[in-house]
């Protein structure tokens, strides 16, 4: 399994406004700090305010906001959003397995190991524990 850029740049923009709790954040904010495509990031907003993760507010004010609290998203969630399955293999990709062989294959226990520890790690990290996080690093300006 590898992440898109859409979905690390859906995590970072998420993260941005949950830094800025209360206010409205614009696009062209984000892609500044971000150093990110504008473009890009409105094809991504798009997904977030479908999903209802962010709200839009217009106006010489406006830009995004989180919809919920910070601790209400987890990193799985935005993935799966804007990425789909996070499973290694396509056969995990469903509820119930379509291989044939998924009986007496041994590899098999390897994805499904990969595939609980993948979930186990985005599932239990949220929004808040990555402002958290952030607000402990320190802050490195643009050039």
């Amino acid at each position: 399994m590898k992440v898109s850029t859409k979905g690390r740049y859906a995590l970072r923009m998420m993260l941005e406004f949950a830094l800025h709790p209360g206010e409205c954040t614009k696009i062209s904010q984000v892609a500044k700090r971000q150093q990110i495509s504008v473009k890009y990031l409105e094809q991504i907003v798009t997904i977030l305010c479908r999903a209802g993760y962010v709200k839009s507010v217009r106006g010489a004010q406006g830009g995004y906001l989180l919809s919920r609290d910070p601790s209400q998203y987890t990193v799985g969630q935005i993935l799966r959003l804007t990425e789909g399955s996070l499973a290694p293999v396509a056969r995990l990709e469903e509820e119930e397995n379509p291989c044939s062989r998924s009986g007496r294959c041994a590899t098999l226990k390897v994805w499904e190991k990969l595939n609980d520890a993948i979930n186990d790690v985005v599932d239990h990290v949220t929004l808040a524990d990555l402002v958290e996080e952030q607000k402990s690093m320190p802050d490195i300006p643009l050039m």
